[in-house]
């Protein structure tokens, strides 16, 4: 067992990998526990596999209505709708065209981590991507800090067992853990640069209004990724973990 600290700096310390180290050829599949999460762990890496052809897929789990529950302007429904939008236009942001942008439509913060849930689950996003020539599955880090996040990652694992794809794991509110929280498990993998996309990536990002701006301002309670939460997500390089 380690601290955060420690895992943190050793998966900033791994070596710079490209496209071809990361994706073997490979089409890369991201896993999105919500819209907005597959800009933040991998904006550039989707960029720069559009760039080159290789028509990378975004499947978003949720529905990601669960942001601003209290507001009366913005109910799920219409939230869910939103979120939507704002994934369609950052995808294209991105470079991914609609065809290759999937919504499972699961409710926000409810997204199954056990029992036969979660194995329908994994059987659907199955049934989703295995049209895919060669999928290499890129999910959130299990030890990202956010119920769903650990969903997909368990997803992820399933998925990847039942197409015998390779499964990578990207950080996204595992930037934030505190440096003393012990965490387990061993870190192989690459940093991706985001030097070459850092424009786009933050084009892509702006996309989701909802998450970023005061757009719904009827919910003092309402979730918004303030500056300093996205000055510690993204200051880094996008990390990619091997899960073996």
């Amino acid at each position: 067992m380690r601290s955060a600290g420690e895992i943190l700096g050793a998966i900033r310390a791994l070596p710079p990998g490209g496209l071809d180290q990361i994706l073997q050829g490979g089409t890369p599949i991201i896993l999105s526990p919500h819209p907005d999460d597959e800009v933040i762990g991998c904006g550039a890496l989707i960029a720069a596999s559009a760039r080159a052809g290789l028509a990378p897929v975004i499947v978003h789990v949720t529905d990601g209505s669960g942001s601003h529950p209290k507001s009366r302007r913005f109910p799920r429904p219409v939230l869910a709708a939103l979120r939507e939008q704002e994934a369609c236009l950052a995808s294209k942001v991105l470079g991914v065209g609609s065809r290759r942008v999937h919504f499972m439509g699961l409710r926000d913060t409810a997204a199954p981590r056990d029992g036969p849930e979660l194995i329908a689950a994994a059987e659907t996003i199955v049934e989703t991507i295995e049209i895919y020539r060669k999928p290499v599955i890129f999910a959130p880090w299990i030890n990202d800090p956010h119920g769903d996040h650990q969903a997909v990652s368990k997803m992820a694992t399933l998925v990847s067992g039942m197409l015998a794809a390779p499964h990578l794991s990207y950080l996204v509110w595992g930037w934030t853990l505190p440096d003393d929280q012990p965490i387990d498990g061993d870190i192989a993998g690459w940093r991706f640069p985001v030097n070459g996309e850092k424009q786009r990536k933050s084009r892509a990002l702006n996309a989701y209004q909802s998450q970023v701006s005061d757009l719904i301002d009827d919910d003092p309670e309402g979730f918004r990724l303030d500056g300093q939460t996205l000055e510690l997500m993204l200051s880094d390089d996008e990390a990619f973990l091997v899960n073996r």
